[in-house]
């Protein structure tokens, strides 16, 4: 096997294993964001409710809370779940990404959002007048 086929088989193998990566987090990525959304949703409508109701501007803040559970739980789990890295876990896939696009750059390649290697053209050597 020459080395120029050694060559074309790794990186036919890196390509097929980033794929094989990035397609494998879209379930889990899919799940997180629907997810985040709801509870962003619930969040904002418990809000919504929490703000335009006369009484909470009368009463304390821990009593309007709690006069408004919805709110208050949602927003609760809001916070745990931007803690717990979340909206990390949302764009994991476009992050795997970006770091293979710099890693592959020094090698002038890219690759697509579904992993696919992209060749770009060979830089033309710069010809020097004498």
């Amino acid at each position: 096997m020459s080395l120029d086929q050694t060559v074309c088989e790794d990186l036919k193998a890196f390509e097929r294993r980033l794929t094989e990566v990035i397609s494998s987090l879209q379930p889990a990525t899919l799940r997180w964001r629907i997810l985040l959304g709801f509870i962003s949703v619930c969040t904002a409508v418990g809000a919504w409710y929490w703000l335009t109701d006369p009484i909470t501007s009368t009463v304390p803040f821990t009593q309007s809370l709690w006069n408004h559970p919805f709110f208050t739980v949602a927003s609760f789990i809001l916070v745990i779940l931007f803690l717990l890295g979340v909206h990390r876990r949302v764009i994991a896939p476009s992050i795997i990404t970006q770091r293979a696009r710099s890693v592959l750059g020094d090698f002038n390649m890219s690759c697509d959002d579904t992993g696919k290697l992209i060749l770009k053209p060979t830089r033309p050597s710069h010809l020097h007048d004498t």
